[in-house]
C-alpha cells in the first residue's frame, strides 16, 4: 500500500479549482483539519455559509478527487464556515487580545436545551431513535418536543400516529401537534405523504429554521431535532445557525454504516457542537422462536469506533420485530409499553443523553431540575 502523507493528498487537492475564483481550493486557504489515519482520510473546506448549495459540489469533487488515490479507504470531506469573519476589519485597540469569536444563535423561546440526532447514511434506523429517545426523556419527567428536519422524507406523522395540520393562532407561528406527550412539528404536517419535495437547498434552509423559531413551542425542557441523513445543506444549516446544545450519532454495527457516522460526527465537531455519544441501532437479533442470538450486521462496530474518535459510547439497541410493528402502526414501544425490555433501553439511553445535558448547561448555565 502507498504510503499517503498529507502533503501527497494537498497535491491532489491543489487540482480542484473554485471556478469562481478562478484558484485551486488549496491555494485559497479553503482546506483545514486534514487528518490521516491507517488509509482514512477527513478534512474539511471552508467557505461562505451563504454559497453552501455550490460549495456542495465542490466538497464531491474534493472527496472524489482523494478517494482516488491509491491506499485510500475511506474519504470525509465536510463544508464549514469557520472563517467568514476572517476578512472583517479589525477595529480592536492594539493592546487587546484577538479572540476568535463564535457566531451568536438565536435562541429558541421557552427551549432550555436543543439536541439533535443523525446518522451519516439513510435506514440505520434513526427516527425510530429519535422517537423512542424522546419519549425515554418524556419518561425522566421532562417536557419534550420533536421536530422532524427531514425535509425529503419526513416520517414523525406515520411514526407518531398523527395526522392534520398544525393551526396558527396569532397568524405568525404554528402550534406543534401533540401526541403522546409530545410536541411534534414536521414537513410531513404541511404536505402529502406521497408528495415529493422538489427544493433546492436555500428553500430547505429556510423551511428548517422556520419550524424551529416560527414554532410556538411553550416551556420545553429538550427540544429532540430527528436530523436527515448525511452532512449536506440541511444539516449544516442545523448544526450553525440553531443553538444545539448537542448531538447523537446513530449507527449500524456495520463497516459502511460507521464510516458514514464519522462523517457526521466530524462535521458537528468542526461546527463546535458536542457529540453526545454514539448508539449502535440493529445491533444484534435475538430469535422470537428460540432466543438465539444473531449478530446480523456485525457486532461492536460502533463500540469500537466511538474508542476511536474519543467519544462516548452509549449503548446498543436489538434488531426486533416489535420495535418496527409498533413504529408502523404510530405506537411507539417506548409509549405504548414502558416497562418492556425494549422500552428499558430506550430509557436508558435517554437518562445517559439527559446527563450529558445538564453537563453542558451547566458549562453555560444553570441545569434544569426534576421535581
Amino acid at each position: 500500500m502507498a504510503d499517503i502523507t498529507e502533503q501527497a493528498i494537498l497535491t491532489h487537492l491543489s487540482r480542484i479549482v473554485d471556478k469562481k475564483r478562478g484558484k485551486d481550493i488549496v491555494s485559497l486557504g479553503m482546506v483545514s483539519g486534514l487528518v490521516v489515519k491507517d488509509g482514512n482520510v477527513a478534512f474539511a473546506l471552508e467557505i461562505d455559509p451563504s454559497e453552501a448549495a455550490e460549495m456542495e459540489i465542490l466538497r464531491k469533487e474534493a472527496e472524489q478527487a482523494v478517494f482516488g488515490m491509491n491506499g485510500v479507504k475511506s474519504v470525509s470531506a465536510v463544508l464549514t464556515a469557520e472563517k467568514q469573519q476572517d476578512s472583517a476589519p479589525q477595529s480592536a485597540p492594539q493592546n487587546t487580545p484577538q479572540q476568535k469569536q463564535p457566531p451568536q444563535k438565536p435562541e429558541v423561546p421557552g427551549v432550555a436545551s436543543i439536541v439533535a440526532v443523525a446518522s451519516g447514511k439513510g435506514g440505520v434506523g434513526k427516527s425510530t431513535c429519535a422517537v423512542n429517545l424522546a419519549l425515554g426523556l418524556k419518561a425522566q419527567g421532562l417536557n419534550v418536543g420533536i421536530l422532524d428536519a427531514d425535509i425529503y422524507g419526513p416520517s414523525l406523522p406515520r411514526m407518531l400516529g398523527l395526522s392534520g395540520k398544525p393551526k396558527t393562532t396569532d397568524g405568525k407561528k404554528l402550534e406543534p401537534m401533540e401526541k403522546w406527550g409530545l410536541k411534534v412539528m414536521s414537513m410531513g404536517f404541511l404536505v402529502e405523504e406521497d408528495t415529493p419535495m422538489i427544493w433546492r437547498g436555500p428553500m430547505v434552509m429556510s423551511a428548517l429554521q422556520q419550524m424551529i423559531f416560527d414554532v410556538n413551542w411553550g416551556e420545553l425542557d429538550v427540544l429532540i431535532v430527528d436530523m436527515p441523513p448525511g452532512t449536506g445543506d440541511a444539516q449544516l444549516t442545523m448544526a450553525q445557525r440553531v443553538p444545539l446544545t448537542g448531538a447523537v450519532i446513530v449507527s449500524t454495527p456495520q463497516d459502511i454504516a460507521l464510516l458514514d457516522a464519522r462523517k457526521g460526527l466530524n462535521m458537528f465537531r468542526k461546527v463546535e457542537v458536542p457529540v453526545f455519544g454514539i448508539i449502535e441501532n440493529m445491533s444484534y437479533f435475538l430469535c422470537p422462536s428460540c432466543g438465539d442470538r444473531s449478530d446480523i450486521f456485525g457486532h461492536g462496530g460502533a463500540h469500537e469506533t466511538a474508542k476511536e474518535l474519543n467519544t462516548d459510547f452509549l449503548g446498543e439497541v436489538p434488531l426486533h420485530m416489535s420495535i418496527r410493528e409498533t413504529s408502523d402502526a404510530g405506537t411507539p414501544i417506548t409509549a405504548t409499553a414502558p416497562d418492556g425490555e425494549h422500552a428499558k433501553i430506550y430509557i436508558e439511553l435517554a437518562g445517559k443523553i439527559q446527563d450529558r445535558i445538564e453537563a453542558a448547561l451547566a458549562k453555560s448555565g444553570p441545569a434544569f431540575v426534576v421535581e
